[in-house]
């Protein structure tokens, strides 16, 4: 998977940056930094300043990829869930049991994450931390109908819709697919979140795998 995922484009909605900074070195060191420095310090903060700084340029050249700290964020956010249904689309494509699919795709969605080395400029490890911490960031305003309209959360969304497919294809009578996958991928932030800051009130440890426990929890529930 590796060499499959380093010859895909990753693909973000033009309206969340200025200039692609995929398509520069400035821009890529800007990418890597600012996951970097995001995982560090938190997204609040976390300013272009701060970033300038440590990688030792104007303020004003990263104004010129990204508009304000918030598109930096949803692009973070987009650029992981893309990286995300890639490896769902490369791990299910010869699965013809959907039963074997859905156990794929809740792997991927739920597992520990690892850096892939394929990809220089983006630490995954470091920024799952940061969906893990600071996504609902990116949701949780005053403007998410408007961004909704405007296709920010469309891989995100599709991310969800992939494993609503699988659900329904094993079980089309089941009445919540929609909830259900959407309560897969949020739950699983959480509960990677509770495991690392309130490990009392959650059965994993910062080592442990939840991806069993949602794929029983899944099958159980559409049986």
């Amino acid at each position: 998977m590796p060499n499959l995922l380093s010859n895909v484009k990753i693909t973000i909605n033009e309206k969340l940056y200025v200039k692609d900074p995929e398509t520069s070195e400035l821009g890529r060191n800007i990418l890597k930094n600012s996951i970097e420095l995001i995982e560090k310090i938190g997204f609040e903060s976390f300013t272009f300043k701060k970033l300038g700084d440590r990688i030792q340029s104007n303020e004003s050249s990263i104004y010129r990829y990204f508009e304000n700290k918030h598109k930096l964020l949803m692009y973070l956010s987009s650029w992981y869930w893309s990286w995300m249904e890639y490896r769902i689309v490369f791990a299910t494509a010869n699965l013809e049991n959907p039963i074997h699919k859905l156990e794929k795709a809740i792997h991927i969605v739920t597992e520990n994450i690892a850096d892939d080395e394929s990809t220089p400029y983006i630490n995954e490890k470091l920024l799952n931390r940061i969906v893990i911490e600071e996504f609902t960031k990116t949701m949780r305003t005053k403007n998410v109908d408007d961004e909704n309209k405007a296709g920010y959360f469309l891989v995100y969304k599709r991310v969800i819709n992939r494993i609503i497919a699988i659900i329904e294809e094993i079980n089309p009578n089941y009445a919540y697919s929609k909830s259900l996958a959407s309560t897969i991928v949020e739950s699983s932030l959480n509960q990677q979140f509770l495991k690392q800051h309130l490990k009392t009130i959650t059965n994993f440890s910062e080592e442990d795998c939840s991806s069993h426990f949602f794929i029983d929890l899944v099958k159980k529930t559409i049986q």
